[in-house]
């Protein structure tokens, strides 16, 4: 299988999204009452923002410990770790990206630093994105007990992503599948390919390192939920366990909208979820929610994003920045 996928052409495609999302923060400023952002905003505690960031930095090193683990299982070993965060955090930027589809991009600069091919490495990108979305779900779970009205997307992306996991385990169901598809005259070139994808998936799926991934996963995202109570406590609301089970649902199960929504960096699905949820559960109004969304989304999202072009910045020839001609790359 060949790529023309290229860092030059991942940042095209980036941009617009990255001018959407300031669009989008735009947007939210003039939903809410632009005065009482003003008054919010000269009011609150920036030195708490580095703080929230801690949280979310916390987030990212138990994911990458995650990531780490699944390198290990499709057989990457003695990749030096500091190498292995490189990449982890270079892949940030690439959530801008429709259906985040340009982190395949990862298992293009892991093959070049380990020989892994591509369409394993990209199994370990889907792994994440599963186990990721498996993770804030049950976060989720007891907002959904409490918010009914949320259920049936709740059900219908956690049945997805269990029935993806629990097929994948089914060899003969699986092989049965990837034979079919030798048949197929415009999928047959790239049967090898899925092949490997696939063996690459069985090990990543595998019950105890699912177990392990999901339950890393749930602990990483829960610490980014406990920023977003502090956040809360912060702009005025009680300290108690309402608050903060609606800071953990609202963070979790917009982060399951944004992702079912592929749309890069979830920009927009996102933000309505969170300033809608924070008006219709915590009683909000609109430029107090407002406000506190903007401050999360620069505080996950955007932090996330900065992070990644800061390790592009030392990473270029890592990352084939400096290589004129980075396509075509064999699988």
């Amino acid at each position: 299988m060949q790529t023309s996928i290229t860092p030059a052409t991942i940042l095209k495609k980036m941009i617009p999204w990255i001018l959407t999302g300031f669009l989008i923060l735009l947007a939210l400023t003039l939903w809410g009452d632009v005065h009482q952002i003003r008054e919010l905003a000269t009011d609150f505690n920036w030195g708490f923002l580095p703080v929230l960031m801690g949280f979310t930095l916390i987030n990212y090193i138990l994911r990458f410990v995650k990531w780490h683990f699944y390198l290990g299982q499709i057989g990457v070993k003695n990749f030096p770790a500091i190498q292995s965060l490189r990449l982890f955090v270079a892949g940030f930027p690439l959530a801008m990206t429709p259906g985040k589809a340009g982190e395949i991009l990862k298992a293009v600069w892991l093959k070049d630093l380990t020989g892994t091919s591509i369409s394993r490495g990209v199994s370990v990108v889907v792994a994440e994105r599963i186990s990721d979305g498996l993770a804030v779900l049950f976060l989720s779970i007891f907002g959904i007990i409490a918010y009914p009205q949320y259920s049936l997307a709740f059900f219908l992306v956690l049945f997805l992503l269990i029935g993806l996991i629990v097929a994948s385990q089914i060899k003969p169901l699986a092989y049965f599948c990837l034979n079919l598809t030798k048949k197929i005259p415009f999928i047959k070139r790239f049967s090898p390919q899925l092949f490997n994808f696939y063996e690459g998936s069985f090990l990543v799926f595998q019950p105890r390192a699912t177990l392990y991934a999901v339950g890393l996963g749930t602990v990483s995202w829960f610490f980014e939920g406990v920023g977003f109570y502090l956040l809360l406590t912060k702009i005025g609301l009680p300290a108690n366990l309402n608050t903060f089970a609606n800071a953990v649902f609202i963070l979790a199960f917009s982060t399951v909208i944004a992702a079912a929504s592929t749309l890069p960096g979830g920009i927009g699905a996102a933000e309505a979820s969170i300033a809608g949820m924070l008006a219709l559960l915590l009683g909000l109004n609109s430029g107090m929610a407002s406000f506190v969304t903007l401050i999360i989304r620069l505080a996950t999202l955007w932090f996330g994003i900065s992070l990644g072009l800061i390790s592009w910045a030392f990473s270029l020839k890592m990352l084939g920045f400096k290589e004129k001609k980075y396509a075509e790359v064999e699988s």
